[in-house]
């Protein structure tokens, strides 16, 4: 392996972080025992800027450049944004309706195996029954086949993650600006 920067990060797909590299969960570190690594990090990530800072946290993240995009959040450095689970309330999704469409056809002939006008899905049998005979066009179905779902319990909102972790490297060649 190369020597690194100091200070960069890269991703490794085993358990451990390699000498001289740490990984990126928020750890807390004495300024006095890595200056050339808080020269560059700084309080960004946290710490009190006197006794110690913190790394990096992508435990559970996911990383994101600073700046904005088009029509995209401002992010700055350091920032901790996001959430892994939302619970959506019925205020925040749109106004829509669920149309469903039953056709009581018993006519053998009318029936078909494909979407067609006046026809029903259904396999093309003698003994197919799309409903009982003795449907009445325009009932009410019964009040908890549709409805609130859910229970209020928030769902998963995190993007598709493969497991991986985040190391920095403590030492290394220190980057030149300019």
């Amino acid at each position: 392996m190369t020597e690194p920067y100091t200070g960069e990060i890269q991703l490794f797909g085993f358990n451990y972080a390699p000498y001289n590299w740490a990984f990126c969960n928020g750890a807390m570190l004495p300024i006095q025992q890595n200056p050339a690594l808080y020269s560059l990090l700084g309080t960004n990530y946290g710490g009190n800027g006197q006794t110690y800072f913190q790394l990096p946290n992508f435990a559970g993240r996911a990383g994101c450049n600073q700046g904005n995009g088009p029509g995209l959040t401002s992010r700055t450095i350091g920032e901790v944004f996001g959430t892994q689970n939302v619970t959506l309330l019925s205020t925040e999704m749109p106004a829509h309706t669920h149309a469903l469409t039953v056709y009581n056809q018993t006519d053998v002939s009318k029936r078909a195996s494909t979407p067609s006008a006046g026809n029903s899905l259904s396999l093309p049998t003698q003994n197919t029954v799309m409903a009982p005979s003795e449907a009445k066009p325009d009932a009410q179905f019964a009040p908890n086949m549709i409805g609130l779902a859910g229970g209020n319990l928030p769902h998963e909102n995190r993007q598709p993650y493969l497991a991986v972790n985040f190391c920095i490297a403590l030492n290394g060649v220190y980057p030149s600006f300019g």
